[in-house]
Formats: structure tokens, C-alpha cells, sequence
């Protein structure tokens, strides 16, 4: 079967006002009031679509750092180091007042050479006798520890942490 094209024009015609027609007449084929759900909402008020591989597990614990053993030592029982060590020692006071008496007496030994101080992680770079090294100061419970460590935050070998430590421990009374 054959349309001529005088029958299509009226056909194609028809078609259009129908469908213009029941777009505005509300039909529910041309509306978003037949749809029901979220969608039907506007984009501001639709609930927030996580994608699924937003939904990992936590990690928050997978980036700590490992105890080093010098806080190890400072953290012992509260108020002592766990063992006892020649390079290091507890005495009376907050962490910053001890910081300020050690960067005292570090300038009134003779052969310290301070290289930098850095407060808020309590430490001092110093050189005695040769030697580079770091004299920290941790604040405990009842008093601080002030110890000589290496840059890995182990326990200073050699004799020259030794002596420092040794004199600061006089200076400061203890």
C-alpha cells in the first residue's frame, strides 16, 4: 500500500496537533508529574549519590609511625625511663621550662655548638667534641626526660653524648 503525497501532508499534520495537543493538556507521556521517586525532586533536594568505590574501608591507621625506641624509653612507666641509660635523664619541671633550662646550660658548657633548636618538638642539634647529635627533651607525667639521640630518634652511641648529658645533668641539679 501506497501513500500518495497528498494524503501525507494531512497525516503528518494530524500526528503533530495530537502530540502538541497532549503536551499541553497535562498528559502524563509529556510530564514530570507522573514520575515518582528522587527523580521527581528537584536536583538540589535529591539525596547525594555515592559511586561505590567511594565506599572503601577506613585507613585512618595504616599511615602511623612506628614507636621509636627513645619514646619508648620516655614513655616507660609514666614518670621513668623503662631502662636505665646513660643518656638520659628525669628531672623535675614542664617540657618547656626544661627546654629553656637545657638550652641554658647547653650555652654555659664549653665545646656546644648549637646548630638549631626547634621548641615545639623539644629538641637541639648540637656538636660536642666532634660528634653530631640531638638532645631532646619529652615531657612526662610527673616532670621531663631529657635524653641524647640519634637523627633516627635511637639512643646517641658514643662517649661524647655521654659527657654532654652527663654535665647537663649536673647543671641542671640532678
Amino acid at each position: 500500500m501506497r501513500f500518495s503525497p497528498s494524503l501525507m501532508r494531512p497525516l503528518a499534520f494530524a500526528l503533530l496537533a495530537v502530540s502538541v495537543a497532549g503536551g499541553l493538556s497535562g498528559c502524563k507521556w509529556f510530564s514530570k508529574k507522573g514520575a515518582k521517586g528522587d527523580y521527581a525532586l528537584s536536583p538540589e533536594m535529591r539525596p547525594l549519590e555515592v559511586p561505590p568505590d567511594l565506599n572503601l574501608p577506613s585507613t585512618a591507621g595504616a599511615m602511623n609511625l612506628p614507636t621509636t625506641a627513645s619514646q619508648v624509653q620516655a614513655q616507660g612507666q609514666g614518670s621513668a625511663p623503662a631502662a636505665a641509660s646513660n643518656t638520659g635523664f628525669n628531672t623535675a619541671g614542664s617540657r618547656d621550662e626544661v627546654f629553656t633550662k637545657v638550652g641554658d646550660a647547653l650555652g654555659g658548657i664549653e665545646g656546644v655548638t648549637v646548630a638549631s633548636r626547634a621548641q615545639l618538638l623539644g629538641t637541639y642539634d648540637v656538636n660536642y667534641e666532634g660528634s653530631n647529635f640531638l638532645v631532646r627533651v619529652v615531657g612526662l607525667q610527673a616532670g621531663a626526660y631529657v635524653s641524647a639521640v640519634d637523627p633516627r630518634g635511637l639512643p646517641a652511641q658514643g662517649e661524647a653524648a655521654t659527657k654532654l648529658i652527663a654535665a647537663l645533668k649536673a647543671k641542671l641539679g640532678n
